[in-house]
């Protein structure tokens, strides 16, 4: 099971961050050790002092492939849900000024939060998806698929030009903007147009 995360897939977040929109979709991975397992508390890592969470959509992948043509893209991907990318962004900020791959800041273990899965076909527009993110029941991010910069179904082509896509993978699809930081004792819900698939408390 491979984690792929996208970056910089909403044009506001691009700018809260002071990052530069990319043309093409900005991929980067978590091994499967980043995944929180079902039902485990999160505990804030101690190499940190500055923990942000990013909550995105996610897709689940169901069929095996490689070099997807975007036209058929959307046969490859069954269910989505809401997913928090936790990243220590002072750990993040120092590597980029040395230029530095991103990984202890991003890809650690539990660094990946899956909320319930819901099946796609509950979703009859792809392009017009809502979903809400909560920090102690205040609302801090807003997102809508059709915001993104690069839908699921280019992603999914995009992705599958340089790896092999398997049943079981899961993309996470990019953030919008509202990100921030995180502390223990906060409670963070995601609700999915009309259903709560995402609780999570920070330990």
């Amino acid at each position: 099971m491979k984690i792929f995360c996208i970056g910089r897939n909403y044009v506001a977040h691009a700018k809260e961050l002071g990052n530069e929109v990319s043309e093409e979709p900005v991929v980067f991975l978590k091994p499967k050790t980043a995944l929180l397992k079902p039902h485990l508390p999160f505990y804030y890592p101690e190499f940190t002092n500055e923990l942000h969470y990013e909550c995105e959509l996610v897709l689940r992948v169901c069929k095996n492939g490689r070099y997807i043509n975007k036209r058929y893209a959307h046969q490859y991907y069954d269910a989505i849900t809401l997913g928090i990318d936790f990243t220590a962004r002072d750990i993040q900020n120092e590597l980029k000024q040395k230029g530095l791959p991103w990984e202890k800041a991003k890809a650690w273990d539990n660094s990946a939060v899956l909320g319930k899965w819901r099946p796609i076909s509950d979703f009859p527009n792809p392009k017009n998806i809502n979903f809400g993110f909560y920090k102690n029941n205040e609302l801090v991010q807003q997102g809508n698929s059709g915001k993104m910069i690069h839908g699921f179904n280019t992603l999914l082509a995009d992705i599958s030009k340089y790896f092999s896509l398997n049943i079981g993978d899961i993309i996470f699809t990019g953030t919008p903007e509202g990100v921030g930081e995180t502390l223990p004792g906060d409670e963070l819900e995601g609700i999915l147009e009309d259903e709560i698939v995402l609780n999570l408390k920070v330990e």
